[in-house]
């Protein structure tokens, strides 16, 4: 009787485990998709569909990863998109935001997005360079206090597509006015990787806004 007691205990047990299991493994995929539809709306948010009768005082441009001296590919997408909705008149002055890659690379982020900006016409008067940020919840909240140092009170916020969404529910966390959203699609960096990339930094988003609401960051 003992050894048939301990083999059904062994059965539930296993039985208990597979349960769990299946049920982290459902729990994953749903999150998974959830991210995967939240990365895929920012297109349809009424920030990245707006009419700009006034320009914004400044358009924030994110970051992302220098090649040495100069801006990435996918950077370079991200500072055209800048470019065009400048001269468009969509906003006045540039916040170019992004810390320091490596310690062997010459420029920051926002300095290498600034001579780029410069070798396309645009005036240094006409750019603020913000550069210590290593994340895009750094960029915004940095480039926030410089507009309030500034005194700018609007914004658009110009990124890739797959970024915007994170993005926007960064700033308005932060309690950015009304910000706007300029976007791009890239045609450089790769969709599997970049996706996953982002279902990852997504993720981890929910999980900082998750402490900062709880006032543990």
């Amino acid at each position: 009787m003992t050894g048939i007691g301990t083999g059904t205990g062994k059965r539930r047990k296993r039985k208990l485990w597979i349960w769990l299991f299946s049920v982290c493994v459902a729990a994953g995929i749903c999150w998974v998709l959830y991210c995967l539809a939240e990365i895929g709306s920012a297109e349809r948010n009424p920030a990245a569909n707006r009419a700009y009768g006034e320009p914004a005082d400044v358009g924030i441009v994110l970051g992302a990863s220098m090649w040495g001296e100069s801006p990435s590919p996918g950077l370079r997408e991200r500072l055209e998109l800048a470019l065009s909705d400048y001269k468009a008149g969509k906003f006045r002055v540039f916040i170019l935001t992004g810390g320091l890659d490596r310690p062997d690379y010459p420029y920051t982020e926002a300095e290498g997005m600034a001579n780029y900006l410069e070798a396309n016409g645009v005036p240094r008067s006409d750019m603020i360079l913000e550069n210590e940020a290593t994340s895009t919840y750094e960029n915004l909240k940095f480039s926030q206090e410089l507009m309030k140092e500034k005194g700018y009170a609007s914004a658009v916020i110009l990124t890739h597509t797959y970024h915007g969404n994170r993005a926007l529910e960064i700033a308005e966390t932060l309690n950015y006015s009304n910000p706007g959203l300029s976007l791009t699609e890239t045609k450089v960096l790769k969709p599997a990787q970049t996706t996953l990339r982002e279902v990852l930094a997504y993720t981890k988003w929910k999980l900082d806004q998750l402490l900062l609401v709880l006032g543990w960051k």
